[in-house]
């Protein structure tokens, strides 16, 4: 955080100040976690149930804090900025640290999308960091709490601030456009994600779309050609238009796409500039999309022709549990795409297992639980998935929980499917089915909305980790 006097913090906070020197200075990151406080930190105070931040108030001091956002005195050896909610508050304390670097010269990078957010996110910032200081969301903080928390990470010698935007209602993108304003705004997709506080897809799209227009008319809207519906967003803003995709409407494009037998994409990615060949590190055909917004967005920033491509090809998986994929030593192969999980991205993390599967060549199972907040389509939407991986000929499928059963009926319904679904009543189950049934050279998809299938995946890595097998039998059994 850029360096604000006690003082400054609750004029912008409106609150008042107990114990505390006016003039003193926060000079770190705002934290929430006290063991993570750095001196010349602010200590953000939440009250909750089982754990309560002001009991770590003086801990966070001792450990450099220079005062805590609190909604209670602490004691006369706790300085402390009190408000009626802290979490509400950082909110404008963001505010006035994103306008002034701003106004020094800061590049502010917006991003939403139904699926792929985080991963783009990751790309955005990998490439912003080859020209700059970069801050980015860690993992998916993309919302009301984690985004003014990663926005009070940049300070003044931050070039690029990068940021996800995350949005289950109207209105959501708008209020965290409100507390730090991108430039460049970018709209990955729209599909069946968190439908259940929308009343259709159309109402997503219509959410999403906040983030063209609010941008400023010196901005860019970043959008993705190959989605009508995010393409339709172009009449939404007065900021200027860079359109990507694979279609011949995209100023950023990708032709000739194929992929290697890890499932990671190469291509020629087509701009302004001319034409380059492009080499992805990354395991799915839905990274081909990512990494031309993410390419839109480093265009704008400066970074162009051979060494863009080349920066392509360094992009690594950033956050935990998305489409990270090992082999074990006992031969299985394993894509960990357990964080979360909605239509389209299991659409797509299963068309990944089944190009690494080699179309038979090695056995595919898929670990799926179920996708949360899809309201009245929630049947149909798991339904779906079900057949998606029936039709493309996944030999096993484990489905986790009762309430994701309909993956299975979907399936099963597939009357030219040859494989077989096991309806499993919890993770534990999941990890003694594959246990008991996994075999060297198998390729193993865990996915399903966040927690649910996290405990599988962690079971495969372990076992792996640990030296033992989670496989019986041998490649011929």
């Amino acid at each position: 955080m850029i360096p604000l006097t006690l003082a400054e913090i609750a004029e912008a906070v409106g609150g008042r100040l107990m114990h505390a020197d006016p003039a003193a200075q926060v000079t770190g990151p705002a934290e929430y976690d006290s063991r993570e406080i750095v001196a010349g930190g602010l200590f953000v105070a939440f009250p909750g149930e089982h754990v309560d931040g002001h009991d770590f108030g003086a801990r966070a001091v001792a450990s450099g804090a220079a005062a805590v956002l609190a909604t209670r005195d602490m004691g006369p050896d706790v300085p402390a900025i009190l408000v009626d909610d802290a979490q509400d508050a950082l909110a404008p304390l963001a505010r006035l640290v994103g306008r002034r670097l701003i106004e020094a010269g800061l590049t502010v990078v917006g991003l939403t999308g139904s699926s792929g957010k985080t991963t783009t996110k990751d790309m955005v910032a990998q490439l912003a960091a080859a020209l700059g200081p970069t801050v980015a969301t860690a993992g998916s903080l993309n919302n009301e709490l984690g985004f003014p928390v990663t926005a009070l990470r940049a300070t003044a010698e931050t070039k690029y601030l990068v940021l996800e935007m995350g949005a289950s209602g109207h209105g959501h993108i708008r209020y965290l456009n409100e507390i730090v304003q991108p430039r460049i705004g970018v709209v990955l997709n729209v599909s069946m994600s968190h439908l259940g506080g929308y009343d259709s897809v159309d109402g997503i799209a219509q959410a999403k779309g906040e983030m063209v227009e609010d941008l400023p008319a010196g901005g860019v809207a970043v959008l993705n050609a190959d989605d009508p519906r995010v393409a339709a967003m172009a009449s939404r803003t007065k900021a200027r238009v860079v359109f990507f995709g694979e279609g011949d409407r995209a100023e950023v494009r990708a032709e000739d796409v194929s992929l290697d037998e890890r499932g990671r994409a190469s291509y020629t990615l087509v701009t302004p500039d001319g034409r380059v060949p492009v080499s992805l590190g990354m395991t799915g055909r839905h990274m081909v999309s990512n990494s031309l917004a993410a390419a839109a967005v480093a265009r704008e920033l400066g970074l162009t022709g051979t060494a863009l491509a080349e920066a392509l090809g360094a992009m690594r998986t950033v956050s935990t549990r998305r489409m990270d994929v090992f082999d074990r030593a006992d031969g299985v192969t394993v894509i960990d795409d357990s964080y979360n999980a909605n239509p389209s991205s299991t659409a797509a993390a299963l068309r990944a297992l089944a190009t690494l599967a080699g179309d038979g060549r090695r056995r595919s199972i898929a670990v799926l639980g179920q996708m949360r907040e899809l309201g009245e389509h929630s049947r149909d939407a798991h339904a779906e998935v079900g057949r998606i991986a029936a039709e493309l000929g996944v030999d096993r499928l484990l489905v986790v929980d009762p309430e994701a059963a309909p993956i299975a009926d979907g399936a099963r319904s597939e009357q030219m499917w040859k494989g077989e679904s096991v309806l499993l009543a919890d993770q534990s189950a999941a990890i003694a089915a594959l246990r008991d049934d996994l075999r060297p050279g198998d390729v193993v998809l865990v996915k399903a909305s966040r927690y649910r299938t996290w405990k599988v995946a962690d079971a495969l890595r372990a076992a792996d980790a640990d030296g033992v097998p989670l496989t019986m039998g041998d490649a011929g059994a």
